[in-house]
């Protein structure tokens, strides 16, 4: 769906090079990247500066364009090691999180005010498509393979965030999320980009947490961290919290928050009886709510709305 958007979004406004994140709605941390730009050889770098140096993605409303390279920052300066370039992003995100942001690079001249407001009509219908997608990632899988626990799948990168080492988990895992061919190793972009959000923390840029949680097959989804140790930094790769995935299933369905408490409620195992003393309703809200749940989600029964949320 990004390649198609591209395409079309080129033929009215051209550009050279850019960077399509899917985000962590909650984090709003990169996972998993779409990009074409000069200078992947010194992708560690470009990342970091991006996240400490650059106009974040979600300190304008979403779906405003805005240039996200402030005049004479490290990123400026990068970039200009490459070219020319004009640099407009768009987030986008809605009330129930931010979902990607998009990084439009142009050489030789500056996007005009007509460029913007293009590339604005994209907010809308991008955003929901791009959160139905996410959703859509909760159908049940094959059974098919897992990620290994929690502490197994391990990297450990530098000050730079060039990887020193990895275990041969992490390895399968970044596979996973950025399909590689077999003779050549995986790019660890989703490393890069928690291990960035942890500098940019340090830094006091911003205050999400270092972590991405994404999808890596239907029904299958992983968390991604990143902690300090010593000069370096601890990137692990394990599975969702429970009660993590069950938020993620309700914000990528649009679900409001009383469907949500309902949706955690039965996950957790409450039948309707329980559920409307927890929540202080009649049983017959909560079937009304249920209705409305069913619908958003597109299942037909408990049995499957819980297997949905849970992953099993």
């Amino acid at each position: 769906m990004r390649r198609a958007v591209l395409e079309q979004l080129r033929r009215s406004v051209p550009f050279d090079a850019f960077a399509w994140l899917l985000t962590d709605p909650e984090t709003t941390v990169g996972t998993s990247p779409l990009a074409e730009v000069p200078c992947l050889d010194r992708l560690p770098r470009l990342v970091s500066l991006r996240y400490t140096t650059a106009r974040r993605w979600t300190v304008d409303p979403p779906g405003v364009p805005h240039r996200p390279v402030r005049p004479g920052s490290q990123l400026a300066r990068f970039i200009a090691a490459y070219g020319a370039f004009d640099v407009l992003s768009i987030a986008f995100a809605d009330r129930f999180g931010w979902w990607a942001f998009l990084d439009l690079w142009r050489e030789g001249g500056r996007f005009s005010g007509q460029d913007c407001e293009l590339v604005g009509l994209l907010a809308d219908p991008v955003t929901q498509a791009l959160r139905r997608s996410r959703a859509a990632a909760f159908g049940l899988g094959d059974g098919g393979r897992r990620v290994a626990a929690s502490g197994q799948a391990l990297l450990l990168l530098g000050p730079d965030l060039t990887v020193r080492r990895q275990t041969l988990q992490a390895e399968s895992d970044l596979r996973a999320l950025l399909p590689t061919e077999e003779s050549r190793r995986p790019v660890p972009a989703v490393a890069y980009n928690v291990a960035a959000q942890l500098l940019a923390v340090e830094a006091g840029v911003d205050v999400h947490r270092a972590a991405a949680r994404t999808a890596v097959a239907p029904g299958h989804w992983i968390s991604v961290q990143a902690t300090r140790l010593d000069e370096d930094i601890a990137v692990t790769i394990g599975p969702v919290a429970q009660p993590e995935r069950w938020n993620l299933f309700c914000s990528a369905h649009g679900l409001s928050d009383r469907e949500t408490e309902i949706v955690c409620h039965l996950a957790e195992g409450a039948d309707t009886h329980t559920l409307a003393e927890r929540l202080h309703l009649s049983e017959h809200t909560v079937q009304d709510h249920l209705k409305s749940v069913f619908a958003k989600t597109a299942v037909n029964s408990r049995r499957e709305l819980v297997a949905r949320a849970r992953g099993v």
